[in-house]
């Protein structure tokens, strides 16, 4: 409840702002209580333990909603994702758009998919309240009120009945990743010994790839640890004795882009659970804090926040169809069971196969989605991990970001270097086919 009131005050804020009683206007249509609500989001998903792929999830059909409220509203400036999107075949249209206040609706269409994509049931519900205070409070007329929130639960409806569609619920009662003892094939990994996360993820619908395999990876360096010249020893050996002689600033980039939804940390008998937000709240953190540095209206962070946010689901779609057809073995278990069974990475190592590096792949993807709202060499100070207690971090564009994204996860012990590249090259044809989306005219 703190963290909902602080967040809840900041709204308040902004409606303090206004001596007016009917300054509904200048609350609604102001991007950052967008960006705000999204944040929201992303502290409900950290708060009840999603992974980062079903987060993925999570973010994408509530900023879609939001989206095609506003594509809807203003459709000389933007299009509908209909006919973009793989099953996504009608777009809601209002009944009464002059009186509709477009930006309400959006806020709202993004909070009813949210919750309904997460839990507990009602996730969101104070939150959804107190937008509809203020609009009461501020002067919203009631026609304008109620045609909005009616022209809200149309685009929910519609974008919640084609996200049931995805194959999401099916894979909840798959089978799960069988383990055994062939050589390099992944095993669980120490504290948790975790079972392997989502090994079907790769059968879920994807948004712009025509399938999880569009973009397969070639095949990882054979596995081998006894051929000192083979490139398998040698991304061995370079990880292992990386990990061992890291600088601060190697520390410092490997913690900012740690994002582990659920470290365990275990102090002699006790063990307790930390949580930031997963690699895709990381990316979703990103996007309000550029929108802000570029004043970007309304609009344009809403289409910002859905564009990142597609990237970011279908690049882990194609991260996890090489994860589960290769079911590598990650560094810390290869180097434990050949090497030097004290070796230790500097970050937990995630429930999944090594091969290919999840975080290289959606950081990449969601970089070409935001270079192409935002620009290249679009400089700005990543300050999302500052609420973790961790310093901020500067980067000239988001290219750059997502290539520091990939020593980062080599310097904390979880990926071969090889693999990083690999995951960065793929993820960014991902991001290209985003890119590509006709939304804005």
């Amino acid at each position: 409840m703190n963290r909902y009131y602080s967040l809840l005050m900041g709204i308040f804020l902004i409606a303090a702002s206004s001596c007016k009683k009917s300054d509904y206007q200048k609350i609604f249509h102001d991007p950052q209580l967008y960006s705000n609500t999204v944040h929201e989001l992303n502290s409900v998903v950290m708060g009840n333990n999603f992974t980062p792929v079903v987060a993925s999830r999570n973010y994408a059909y509530a900023s879609i909603a939001g989206y095609e409220v506003i594509a809807a509203g203003f459709p000389e400036k933007y299009n509908s994702l209909k006919g973009q999107l793989n099953g996504l075949i009608t777009a809601a249209k209002p009944s009464d758009p002059a009186k509709t206040d477009f930006e309400y609706a959006a806020l709202l269409a993004f909070c009813h998919v949210g919750q309904a994509v997460t839990f507990p049931e009602g996730s969101m519900k104070y939150y959804i309240d107190s937008l509809q205070s203020l609009a009461k409070d501020h002067g919203m007329p009631d026609d304008v009120r109620q045609n909005s929130e009616a022209f809200a639960d149309s685009v929910s409806g519609l974008i919640l009945k084609w996200s049931k569609k995805d194959n999401y619920l099916n894979t909840r009662s798959a089978s799960k990743y069988t383990v055994n003892s062939l050589p390099g094939r992944w095993i669980p990994t120490p504290p948790m010994y975790a079972a392997a996360v989502e090994p079907h993820w790769m059968e879920i619908r994807p948004m712009v790839m025509k399938n999880a395999s569009q973009f397969r990876v070639p095949a990882p360096p054979e596995f081998n640890v006894t051929d000192t010249g083979s490139k398998y020893y040698k991304e061995v050996m370079f990880i292992k004795k990386s990990v061992e002689n890291l600088t601060e600033d190697q520390k410092h980039m490997a913690d900012f882009w740690d994002d582990n939804p659920g470290k365990m940390n275990v102090s002699g008998h006790v063990q307790f659970i930390t949580k930031k937000f997963s690699p895709p709240g990381h990316w979703m953190s990103v996007t309000g804090i550029a929108a802000k540095k570029a004043n970007a209206d309304f609009g344009t962070t809403v289409c910002a926040f859905a564009k990142t946010s597609i990237a970011l689901f279908d690049a882990f779609i194609q991260c996890w169809d090489a994860k589960y057809f290769y079911n590598t073995m990650r560094p810390e278990s290869v180097v434990n069971k050949f090497f030097d069974s004290n070796w230790k990475p500097y970050l937990q190592t995630p429930p999944f196969p090594e091969y290919t590096c999840g975080h290289s792949t959606i950081s990449s993807s969601a970089a070409e989605a935001l270079t192409s709202v935002f620009g290249d060499d679009f400089a700005y100070a990543d300050t999302s991990e500052l609420e973790f207690g961790i310093k901020s971090r500067s980067f000239k564009s988001f290219r750059m970001a997502a290539q520091e994204n990939n020593w980062a996860r080599f310097y904390g012990g979880l990926h071969f270097h090889n693999s990083c590249i690999v995951a960065n090259e793929f993820g960014k044809k991902v991001g290209d086919l985003v890119a590509g989306l006709k939304m804005k005219k």
